[in-house]
């Protein structure tokens, strides 16, 4: 686990040393207002897709297929989503994130994949610099 990147469920209350907070669901948590919250970002759109998160549906045993999937969202964005992706990459670069989920399970849920994906993009200069140049 990186000690830039940190993941966190919605519920739990912020931490000082979360550094920069993003919400990285596609929907806000149930219950729980923007004051409560605290994030400095929402990345609604590197959020797995409404089709994939409605087919996972937090299902332990859908987990392995479900992180292909959405691997495979992660890397065909465009777009404003592709924008949303690069700035996220050059966040971790610059500092400590935190992504911020809503979902029960810590370890099934989007915001796991998107810290290996996150982890994997800042760990070689040469990756991170290439995101930027070609906008994913």
């Amino acid at each position: 686990m990186s000690p830039r990147i940190w993941i966190r469920r919605a519920y739990e209350p912020p931490s000082l040393v979360d550094g920069h907070r993003v919400l990285v669901d596609r929907l806000w948590p149930r219950g729980i207002s923007k004051t409560e919250l605290r994030i400095d970002t929402w990345a609604r759109d590197v959020a797995p897709s409404d089709e994939l998160r409605r087919w996972f549906g937090h299902d332990a045993t859908r987990w392995n297929e479900f992180r292909t999937r959405y691997r495979r969202e992660l890397e065909a964005h465009t777009g404003a989503a592709a924008v949303e992706f690069a700035a996220l990459v050059d966040r971790v670069a610059a500092g400590r994130v935190t992504l911020v989920f809503g979902a029960r399970d810590r370890r099934h849920s989007n915001a796991v994949v998107l810290r290996e994906v996150l982890e994997e993009r800042t760990s070689s200069p040469t990756k991170a610099s290439t995101s930027r140049a070609s906008g994913e």
